[in-house]
């Protein structure tokens, strides 16, 4: 049995469009249009119990999920949805104790995912250039308790010459112009390391694709997802009129050797041999 607390983190939940997370402190009230409700009260309570409002609605307090810190998180930028989140790790294989390199941090939706899988060997390297919104990613990574995972770091990869992360597993980039820090990502990864691509547009899923093929990457993928909830109700269950669509497209690669030299010096050689033949039968 796991009892709350001060400082517990709690979601009071009272239904799906209807629920806050908190950090529990015995002095403070959340005030809510279904009434006030007493921190105080949930203390001592175990996860799952119900408390009551003043005006006699009941919430329960769940414990939050990742989702949930990634659903009530500050955005400062367009956060990465749990929709997207959950196929990006799958494909590319993330798991602990793996090093994770993400070029632009944002909100830092992916970075506290991402985390999440690594912890408490692996850890999430991450970049970005505007200081504000990383101000709000320390935010948001400090309430989802993944701060000591992540290494945030004002570095601009398309400029730096220096090569901040070597052997990295996977690289997870979120710019509006991706194909630009290709080549750096491409000496951050090992060999056989995974690149994903966040594109809002197909014109930057074209020109990404492009660059992978010119920077040596193969098993190139690009997908989109949909996500269509369902209201499930005894006699009258039909899908939700909301939900979320179109978010982003994303674009997956693996760091490959083509051998480019190889092949102009076998070539070369190759044609070398054929001109000394030549020269032999005349």
């Amino acid at each position: 049995m796991e009892l709350i607390k001060q400082n517990s983190p709690v979601l009071f939940y009272f239904n799906q469009s209807k629920k806050w997370l908190v950090k529990i402190s015995k002095k403070e009230s959340l005030h809510t249009h279904i009434g006030i409700l007493k921190h105080a009260d949930a203390i001592g309570k175990e996860y799952g119990s119900k408390i009551m409002t003043n005006k006699d609605k009941y919430v329960y307090l769940l414990k939050p999920t990742m989702y949930d810190y990634i659903m009530k998180i500050q955005h400062g930028t367009q956060i990465v949805y749990p929709k997207d989140l959950g196929y990006i790790v799958a494909r590319a294989g993330i798991q602990n104790n793996q090093k994770i390199v993400e070029i632009g941090t944002g909100s830092a939706s992916l970075t506290s995912f991402v985390a999440s899988i690594v912890k408490p060997r692996g850890h999430v390297y991450t970049f970005d250039v505007d200081e504000n919104f990383m101000k709000i990613a320390e935010r948001n990574l400090k309430k989802s308790g993944m701060e000591k995972y992540v290494t945030l770091k004002k570095l601009d990869l398309k400029t730096s010459k220096t090569v901040p992360v070597k052997d990295a597993d996977v690289a997870l980039i979120d710019l509006g112009d991706p194909w630009t820090v290709l080549p750096k990502v491409r000496q951050m990864l090992k060999g056989s390391g995974s690149v994903f691509a966040i594109c809002p547009t197909m014109n930057q899923l074209e020109k990404f694709t492009i660059a992978l093929i010119e920077n040596e990457f193969t098993d190139i993928e690009s997908t989109e997802h949909i996500l269509r909830t369902i209201e499930a109700r005894e006699g009258k269950t039909r899908h939700s009129f909301q939900g979320i669509g179109h978010t982003t497209y994303l674009c997956f690669a693996r760091k490959v050797f083509f051998d480019r030299d190889s092949n102009k010096k076998l070539k070369s050689s190759t044609k070398s041999k054929k001109t000394t033949q030549t020269k032999k039968k005349s």
